[in-house]
């Protein structure tokens, strides 16, 4: 899966903060995240990436229930510019 992020102007460090929380209990607490990335892109400081990796479309979805992903959804709430934009993918 493929998230892209689109900040608000001088709101990456506060975003950055929470995904990296995401990502931390997300690799420690479940078993179905196997990678979870928070990636900055060259050129533009007003957006970010995450790249994870699960075992299943489930495991994606138990992740959106986890108190920890309610967390980061609610910190970061203010500090986008507009809505995420969310890519799958399957492995062959």
């Amino acid at each position: 899966m493929i998230a892209e992020f689109k900040l608000l102007p001088g709101k990456r460090e506060t975003f950055l903060e929470a995904a990296r929380a995401d990502a931390r209990d997300s690799m420690a607490n479940e078993s179905g995240c196997h990678t979870f990335d928070v990636l900055l892109t060259e050129g533009d400081e007003n957006l970010v990436v995450f790249h994870e990796v699960y075992s299943d479309r489930s495991a994606y979805d138990w992740h959106r229930q986890t108190p920890h992903f309610e967390t980061f959804r609610t910190a970061v709430a203010a500090l986008l510019d507009g809505e995420r934009k969310v890519r799958f993918f399957e492995r062959h």
